[in-house]
């Protein structure tokens, strides 16, 4: 079950979000505010936002939930501050309900979702374009990992796919993190995307 907090400044925008919420049975509603106030306390799975992205900032406690914030500026950019305050997915508000809630879920089991475009603006930047070095000495099995990485799949779900526990997806996911000196799985899927590890 997934406890969900819904963050916006309109009554009628979260009346509606409040029932989309509660057509899953996967979800818990524990809150809908006008406004982030109350994250520290409630500290919910994901927040489902509708609000202007200068109030988005990290809860005091260091904790930080998975946030879809539907936004009608083409802006937020994917950048790495908008990674660090939580940031999962940009949705445009008329987004349909099956676009949210798959959101939703994938922000859930820490994934993002992103347009392609906005890859690059995850990956780290030299100030020149990094040439095509031999490719991180990953193993067979993480290249497998960072393939359903790649295909939005959760640890519990890589685990079956693969027959193995969740405690070493985990730690595949670790190792492959800290190959490819990447500091989310977003931004690990992307490296390898242009490492040539992920074969779309």
């Amino acid at each position: 079950m997934t406890r969900l907090v819904i963050a916006a400044p309109s009554a009628v925008v979260r009346a509606g979000l409040e029932t989309l919420v509660g057509s899953d049975p996967d979800l818990e509603l524990a809150g809908s505010f006008p406004d982030l106030s109350s994250l520290d306390t409630l500290r919910p799975d994901v927040v489902l936002a509708a609000v202007p992205y200068d109030d988005l900032a990290p809860p005091t406690d260091g904790a930080t939930p998975a946030i879809v914030l539907l936004s009608t500026d083409p802006q937020p950019a994917w950048t790495s501050d908008a990674v660090r305050l939580g940031i999962r997915a940009v949705l445009r508000p008329d987004a349909s309900a099956r676009e949210v809630l798959a959101a939703v879920g994938a922000a859930s089991a820490g994934m993002a979702v992103l347009d392609p475009q906005d890859l690059e603006a995850l990956l780290p930047t030299s100030g020149a374009t990094a040439p095509a070095a031999d490719p991180p000495a990953l193993t067979p099995r993480e290249r497998e990992v960072l393939r359903l990485l790649a295909d939005g799949d959760a640890n519990k779900n890589i685990a079956w796919k693969l027959g193995i526990s969740e405690h070493t997806v985990k730690f595949h996911v670790a190792s492959i993190l800290g190959k490819l000196h990447a500091g989310t799985r977003t931004e690990a899927v992307a490296i390898g995307m242009r490492q040539g590890l992920i074969l779309l």
